[in-house]
């Protein structure tokens, strides 16, 4: 199915003009256009309606997006109804007549009439009852006194609905006969003004650039009774929420809940999926920003120990993204946010684990064995129909569910064939290669926990227990600045004093290994306006910003200076090598890593604590970087006072480190495959003593 792109909601209404003040039981229309959520549109009449719904259809189709409109009252009758009424079951010949006789104005309509006139055509009294005027109207009763018409009460879909209303029932709570009698004439005039390009579901093929669907907003009513309660009009949150439901369903899912066979009373779109709907379509719950003194140090600190500005920043951060449901082949990488629950067993059901032959080890007698052969063979997704009768075999193939009557399977290298019968020598046991069902993962059992990064081998065990869509923590954004008058892009003129902007290429990249998404705010030369506005615009469009430069306390490092400014600053003189001081700080409720200007220092610095950092920030938890010790290659005199990390790699089993130390030497960023950490205090190294190693890859990977 061709996704679609755009999704509308209507909540429709069969009284008159509300006036133009929003407010409930009136029409409302909620929209996500192309991925943008858009406020919901109150709509005071009917003929406004239309006409919005005009201008929607054709705004759409001329943008070349598919459109979704999902409508709140029923496109069918009972079965029976069309062609007791227009001799024909085809639903769209009471469309026709309705729109024949139907008179709607925003002060009045004929619906009651029309209801009496329609009711008059059958025996009994009925079907349409409840008159609202206060007029009498002859045929059509105010109660339920209706006998003999000879039609079901509902649709089968509404008897699957709970809380459902009958089409019958024209006035009251749940007037879903009024509004049906009223809408499917504004519908059918849409169906022929684009003839072509509109189809009606479940009517007709969901392939048009737009279809009309039948939802009822009552499938959701946690979730919207969830958002009533935060204030707000009833009705324009059923349609905003709704509408952003239906786009954020995977495309694979929507199929599959179009793929409905009601040709002549309708049906109700995500009836049985209630649950996947209101997931979707749930307001996103987000954590509450960062105190803005998160960062500051206890009195009294002045170097601070690496483990100790760890341990820091593992007790004050926590999560900052919001939850949403994404399809499974969307997951990888994802940060987990609910438990992952089996749907069904994995294995199904009890299976053979060879080619062979299968029986029931009850059966079999002393000695040699001869069993005879039933007919038909059982294979993966074509299982033997019947049951294997005792002392007898059957043909079955790798990962086949074992017929009634197998318990055992040999292999078929181990079984010698001949007319109808097999032969194979005693000692098998019982339930040999065979597999049990739920020996690998029982149904309900949690095979996932929150806060994991998934895997493709999550998503494997996901797919192999039932489950299509997972709950995840939306992308962490963060932003990535680079500071300083002396920084040109690459590959530009580079005047005298100027170097090229090392620093974000590094940065923007290393964040994507991480799994995040990067804004990059670019290069912002040493002004304060200009970096309080980037560090604005990274506040509105990410939930933690790197900056690189400027984090020190010289006339020039304005990070700080404005950081300081906001009282959300805190300077952390670590202990470590390579590596200045850390300013950490809070912007506009975003957190604020001023990394160092030295692209060798910044990317330690990043390694060490901002990874870390990021991952609770995500919602993945702490988590240390996993090293070994390996023989060193090399020899070093270590001064006590500071960790140091040194560029290193390992060859023939010994971690060897680049030729210098100099943080300037960027080309050992490139030469190295990972970091030797060496501890706090002194110590001596010599060729095969071990050291602790730690691979890039333990930093980037989940």
């Amino acid at each position: 199915m061709t996704p679609f792109d755009s999704f509308a909601m209507l909540d429709w209404s069969s009284g008159n003009d509300t006036g133009p003040r929003p407010r409930r039981d009136a029409i409302w229309l909620g929209l996500v256009r192309a991925g943008r959520e858009e406020a919901p549109c109150y709509l005071r009449n009917r003929a406004e309606a239309e006409a919005a719904l005009v201008d929607l259809i054709e705004t759409e189709r001329a943008a070349g997006r598919r459109l979704f409109i999902g409508c709140d009252f029923p496109f069918g009758f009972p079965e029976g109804f069309a062609r007791a009424l227009t001799g024909s079951d085809n639903p769209f010949a009471v469309w026709d007549w309705l729109e024949a006789r139907i008179e709607d104005a925003p002060r009045a309509n004929n619906r009651f009439d029309v209801a009496a006139q329609i009711n008059a055509r059958f025996p009994g009294l009925g079907p349409f009852w409840f008159n609202g005027l206060k007029r009498e109207i002859e045929g059509l009763p105010r109660r339920d006194t209706r006998a003999g018409h000879g039609l079901p009460d509902r649709r089968r879909a509404d008897e699957g609905a709970p809380g459902s209303f009958s089409a019958w029932q024209m006035g009251g709570a749940g007037a879903v006969g009024g509004q049906v009698l009223i809408g499917l004439p504004v519908l059918n005039r849409l169906r022929r003004r684009f003839a072509g390009d509109l189809a009606v579901w479940p009517f007709e093929a969901p392939d048009a650039p737009v279809v009309l669907v039948e939802v009822w907003p009552g499938l959701i009513n946690r979730a919207v009774r969830r958002a009533e309660a935060a204030g707000g009009i009833r009705d324009a949150h059923q349609v905003r929420l709704m509408a952003r439901g239906l786009a954020r369903l995977p495309q694979d899912r929507l199929a599959a809940m179009l793929a409905v066979e009601a040709p002549e009373e309708g049906w109700i779109f995500g009836l049985g999926h209630e649950e996947e709907l209101m997931r979707a379509c749930d307001d996103t719950l987000k954590p509450p920003p960062l105190r803005d003194d998160c960062f500051a140090l206890p009195a009294g600190v002045d170097w601070t120990p690496v483990d100790d500005a760890l341990a820091l920043l593992r007790a004050r951060l926590a999560r900052v993204v919001g939850q949403e449901r994404v399809a499974l082949g969307q997951a990888a990488g994802r940060v987990l946010a609910a438990p992952v629950v089996a749907r069904r067993a994995n294995p199904p059901e009890a299976n053979t684990a060879v080619d062979g032959y299968g029986f029931a080890h009850a059966s079999l007698g002393e000695g040699d064995q001869v069993l005879p052969l039933v007919e038909g063979r059982a294979a993966a997704g074509v299982p033997y129909p019947g049951a294997v009768p005792p002392g007898h075999a059957v043909r079955v193939l790798t990962g086949a569910a074992l017929p009634e009557g197998v318990d055992t399977v040999i292999l078929q290298e181990d079984v010698t064939v001949g007319e109808g019968r097999i032969a194979f020598r005693a000692g098998l046991r019982r339930g040999a290669n065979t597999r049990r069902a739920g020996e690998d993962v029982a149904a309900g059992a949690t095979v996932l926990e929150p806060g994991r990064v998934l895997t493709p081998a999550d998503l494997a065990l996901c797919a192999a227990v039932g489950v299509s869509e997972l709950t995840v923590y939306e992308r962490l954004r963060v932003a990535v600045i680079s500071t300083g008058d002396e920084l040109v892009e690459p590959g530009a003129e580079a005047a005298p004093g100027q170097i090229f902007d090392a620093n974000r290429p590094m940065l923007t990249a290393l964040v994507v290994q991480m799994g995040y998404e990067v804004v990059d705010l670019g290069r912002i030369r040493d002004d304060r306006a200009a970096l309080r506005a980037a560090l604005d615009r990274g506040a509105a469009e990410a939930d933690v910003i790197l900056t690189s430069g400027g984090a020190s306390s010289g006339d020039e490092d304005h990070v700080s200076a404005l950081l300081n400014e906001a009282g959300a600053m805190a300077e952390w003189r670590i202990a470590l090598k390579p590596g200045r001081p850390l300013a950490l700080g809070v912007w506009g409720g975003v957190p604020v890593f001023g990394l160092p200007g030295n692209p060798v220092a910044a990317l330690v610095c990043t390694l060490i604590f901002a990874r870390p950092a990021l991952r609770c920030l995500a919602g993945a938890g702490w988590a240390e970087p996993q090293g070994f010790d390996v023989p060193a290659a090399f020899e070093k005199s270590k001064k006590p006072g500071r960790r140091e990390y040194l560029r290193a790699r390992i060859r023939e089993g010994h971690v060897e480190v680049f030729r210098s130390e100099g943080s300037g030497r960027i080309s050992g960023l490139s030469w190295a495959e990972g970091l030797v950490e060496l501890p706090d205090g002194a110590a001596e190294i010599r060729p095969g003593d071990p050291v602790r190693y730690l691979p890039f890859a333990s930093f980037l990977g989940g």
